[in-house]
């Protein structure tokens, strides 16, 4: 059984809260920072929604993080017991953690162990047909290096204006610190990995 979208939003719930508190950012100045309403950052943070990742990458941007930064940081055994999910170089399927995007349904699947000494971190997405997403506040964290494979199906990339067309065994190398745009025009899902440094 792999941890799905309520455990995920529980712990990022968790470490939002936390995030803005060690920032020393009240509710108030990180709506004002992000464009995310007060009330919906007090609903994530109690876990009463789960937020879709436009509205994550906005308040991981204000806090200057990427949105991975604020999911990964959130999944393995933060969001398991120490006995579902135990220490060590394998991370078993059983134990991935998996996320779904309330707004275009897109599914990402953690598959790298958690390990501080590791910066390599691989992630599996299944993006829908014809869905969307449009990312705006491009992190404003530390420059993040990505490289997307895709495994199946057809998505158009526009990275800063500049689209990019991947088919099935195409990789697109990028960095995820400007607007990014992430589009599947066809009927069935793509798949791709994204490996990240």
């Amino acid at each position: 059984m792999h941890f799905e979208s309520s455990n995920l939003t529980a712990s990022v719930a968790e470490r939002l809260r936390s995030l803005r508190m060690a920032a020393g950012l009240s509710l108030e100045a990180l709506a004002t920072a992000s464009g995310v309403s007060r009330s919906m950052i007090s609903a994530i943070e109690r876990a009463e929604v789960n937020a879709t990742a436009v509205v994550l990458d906005r308040l991981a941007s204000a806090l200057d993080l990427s949105l991975t930064q604020l999911l990964d940081a959130s999944a393995g055994t933060e969001v398991a017991d120490a006995d579902a999910v135990p220490a060590g170089p394998v991370l078993r399927k059983a134990a991935q953690a998996v996320w779904r995007d309330p707004g275009s349904g897109y599914e990402r699947r953690t598959l790298s162990p958690s390990s501080p000494a590791m910066s390599l971190r691989l992630v599996e997405v299944s993006f829908p047909g014809k869905a969307r997403v449009a990312y705006e506040s491009a992190g404003k964290g530390e420059a993040i290096s990505q490289q997307i494979w895709m495994l199946g199906g057809s998505m158009v990339v526009i990275l800063n204006g500049e689209r990019h067309e991947l088919h099935a065994g195409d990789c697109l190398a990028m960095r995820v610190d400007q607007p990014i745009i992430f589009h599947n025009p066809q009927a069935q899902a793509a798949r791709y990995l994204v490996a990240q440094a």
